[in-house]
C-alpha cells in the first residue's frame, strides 16, 4: 500500500468513527442511521449528477451491496440500543478485518505478506480486547449486544468484497461510490416512513444538521475506502480502516462522557504496532 493511499484511509477511519458518534444521539439510534443515510445520498446527488452512474456490469454488486449494508444498519443500530459506543464499535469492527483477509486471500487471491497477515491478526485482536476491557465494573454486558456486534462484523466484511469487487468492475470507484451512497440513502428512510409515517420521523427535525454533517463523514469515509480498494488489496484497506476504533474511543471519552478505561491502553498500542506492521509488509 502506497503512502498517499495508507493516509487516505487511516482519514477515512476517523471519518467513520465520527460518523458512528451520531448514532448516539438523543434519538432512536435507527431514526438517528436513517438520518445520517439519507444525508449522505443528499450529499452525493452532485457527484453522481456530474460523473453519471458506473457499467452496467456493475449494477449487481451495487444492489447486492445496498442488501448488504440494510443489514449492517439494523444490526449496528440494535446493538447501540443494548450497549455504549465503546462497547460495541471495537466488537462489530474488530471481527471485521479477520473475516475480510481470510475470505479475500481464500476467495480472491489477494496478495497479503506474512508480516502483513501478522498485522491483521494484531489489529483484529487489539480491537477486540479495548472492547473487553472497556467494560464498565457494575455495567452488564447484554448478549444481545454481543450478538449483534458480531452480526454487524460479518456485514461488514460481506460489503467490503462486494465493493471491492463491484469498483474494480465498473471501472470507476468514484461513479461506483456515488452512485452506492445515492440508492443506499432510500431504503432505510422508506422503512421508516413505513414503520411510523411521516410523524414518526419528527423527532429528527432537531438533528437535521447534526445528521448532514454525519452523512457528509459517512460518504466521505467509504468512498475513499472504495477507491483505495482498487488500487492496493482489500484485505490490508479493510483492515487499516478498521483503526477507526482508536478514534471511536477517543470520541467514546471525549464527545459523548463515556469513562474511559486505562486498561485499554496496552490494547490501543497492539493496535497502534499492527499498522505499523501492516505499513511495513
Amino acid at each position: 500500500m502506497e503512502p498517499h493511499v495508507f493516509a487516505a484511509v487511516l482519514a477515512a477511519a476517523a471519518m467513520h468513527a465520527g460518523w458512528n458518534a451520531f448514532l448516539k444521539l438523543r434519538i432512536d439510534p435507527f431514526l438517528a442511521m436513517a438520518l445520517v443515510t439519507a444525508a449522505g445520498g443528499v450529499v452525493a446527488l452532485p457527484a453522481l449528477a456530474y460523473l453519471g452512474p458506473p457499467k452496467l456490469e456493475a449494477w449487481p454488486w451495487l444492489i447486492a451491496s445496498v442488501a448488504l449494508h440494510l443489514g449492517y444498519y439494523i444490526a449496528l443500530t440494535e446493538a447501540y440500543r443494548r450497549a455504549d459506543m465503546s462497547q460495541v464499535y471495537p466488537i462489530a469492527r474488530g471481527g471485521a478485518p479477520l473475516m475480510t483477509a481470510a475470505a479475500g486471500v481464500l476467495l480472491l487471491g489477494e496478495p497479503l505478506s506474512g508480516t502483513q497477515t501478522l498485522g491483521v491478526g494484531a489489529l483484529g485482536c487489539g480491537v477486540m480486547l479495548i472492547s473487553i476491557l472497556g467494560r464498565r465494573k457494575g455495567v452488564k454486558f447484554d448478549p444481545g449486544a454481543l450478538g449483534f456486534a458480531g452480526l454487524t462484523a460479518l456485514t461488514i466484511c460481506g460489503y467490503t468484497l462486494v465493493d471491492g469487487i463491484g469498483a474494480r468492475t465498473a471501472g470507476d470507484p468514484h461513479a461506483y461510490a456515488a452512485t452506492l451512497s445515492v440508492v443506499d440513502g432510500a431504503p432505510l428512510i422508506l422503512f421508516a416512513l413505513w414503520r411510523g409515517g411521516r410523524v414518526g420521523l419528527a423527532p429528527m427535525r432537531p438533528y437535521l444538521w447534526q445528521g448532514l454533517a454525519g452523512g457528509a463523514m459517512s460518504l466521505g469515509s467509504y468512498w475513499i475506502a472504495i477507491w483505495a480498494m482498487t488500487v492496493a488489496p482489500i484485505p490490508l484497506v479493510a483492515a487499516v480502516r478498521e483503526s477507526s476504533v482508536l478514534f471511536a474511543a477517543l470520541i467514546a471519552v471525549f464527545l459523548l462522557k463515556e469513562p474511559l478505561q486505562w486498561s485499554r491502553a496496552g490494547a490501543a498500542v497492539i493496535i497502534v504496532g499492527a499498522l505499523a506492521l501492516m505499513r511495513m509488509g
